[in-house]
């Protein structure tokens, strides 16, 4: 969007949020109702991760989005490559991970193991998946579903009664006024409740990590207590940086979920059905503070919605015809190794024309 359409990094974080929230609803879409395919008792979207992580996802989507609105061109500048970077490389390692255990799988593996074939496929699209529904319905996991519902309802039903930077919103009240931050605050508590909530419920698991890692020496998973306390913080840091920069936190919760040992495809398929929640309420929020062409973002969000089936069926294609989740991992790399050049290069070169041009370049006021 910055590099092709010219856009600033300003305005390209906003439409990169609606853009998202379309990948993200094609995504859920097709995931929704389809079971892990190394655990048929469970759907391949991790119900359990979603409820541990959202929580404080959301409320630092509330934060990155007023941050975005304060920080100059150069510091989201300087961010986001550190942040790309970073994710880059975890993301690059894990991948050869993962690439280097399905060939060792394959080479054990005699021809007639077909189970052992169909978990190295993981499709993220099914062909069965209507036969997945009649047979699964009832272990679906509607119960967390609502949870995680109600906590997006909750976090905007706040942003709907705080308004945008103007005070428009459902009750009028002064902007940037002590109501506006009251309500803006009401996130924390509420988080936090839910979070804890959360955390000692027995009906959450607490070990998040994928069985077909649990006895390879990749395994790199963190006990469940561990696991449940880690998630919450990194969700944190995730949903600032998504709310910042407009990505809706996917690109660092992947990283950190293939770290503690998810499988590729549970991951591509719980990133998705968490991201649509960020995203959209990153997309709301920045509507909420006076967003300019709406209209043209929304376009936007509807050809990357199509774009996105097309992609999950030519995914779901290779992986069958390859047998390797692990590229689902490269794929995410590759386009951030990309993004990290392009984004830095490019970038620079406006901050230097802004400093020639003796360009305010400090921090602004949140409203």
């Amino acid at each position: 969007m910055t590099i092709i359409a010219g856009l600033e990094m300003k305005t390209a974080s906003s439409f990169s949020a609606f853009m998202v929230t379309g990948v993200s609803f094609a995504n859920v879409g097709c995931n929704l109702f389809l079971r892990n395919p190394k655990s048929r008792d469970k759907t391949l979207i991790d119900f359990d991760l979603a409820l541990t992580i959202q929580p404080c996802l959301l409320l630092g989507v509330s934060i990155g989005v007023i941050c975005n609105r304060m920080f100059p061109n150069w510091l989201v500048l300087f961010l986001f490559a550190v942040f790309l970077a970073w994710s880059t490389m975890k993301t690059c390692k894990k991948g050869v991970s993962y690439w280097n255990l399905e060939s060792e799988r394959a080479k054990i593996k005699s021809p007639r193991d077909v189970d052992g074939i169909e978990v190295a496929r993981s499709p993220l699209l099914s062909e069965e998946r209507e036969d997945v529904r009649q047979r699964g319905m009832i272990r679906f996991p509607w119960m967390k579903l609502g949870v995680l519902v109600i906590i997006w309802l909750l976090f905007f039903s706040i942003n709907l009664f705080r308004g945008n930077k103007y005070g428009q919103g459902i009750i009028s009240i002064k902007p940037c006024g002590a109501l506006y931050w009251f309500l803006s605050s009401l996130q924390i508590p509420l988080t936090i409740f839910f979070t804890l909530c959360i955390y000692f419920s027995d009906n959450v698991q607490s070990n998040h990590t994928s069985h077909s890692n649990q006895n390879s020496e990749q395994e790199t998973g963190v006990g469940g207590r561990q696991n449940k306390l880690m998630l919450p913080v990194m969700a944190l840091l995730a949903g600032v940086l998504g709310g910042l920069f407009g990505i809706g936190g996917g690109m660092l919760i992947s990283p950190l979920l293939l770290q503690i040992g998810i499988a590729p495809e549970v991951t591509a398929a719980t990133c998705s059905f968490m991201v649509l929640f960020s995203s959209s309420m990153s997309a709301i929020q920045y509507l909420l503070l006076g967003m300019e062409h709406a209209g043209t973002a929304a376009i936007f969000a509807l050809v990357c919605f199509v774009a996105s089936l097309v992609g999950l069926m030519v995914v779901k294609k290779v992986i069958a015809k390859y047998g390797r989740a692990s590229i689902i991992v490269f794929a995410v790399g590759i386009v951030m190794a990309l993004s990290t050049v392009l984004m830095t290069t490019h970038g620079a070169f406006n901050v230097w024309n802004d400093f020639v041009s003796g360009r305010y370049m400090g921090f602004k006021l949140p409203c």
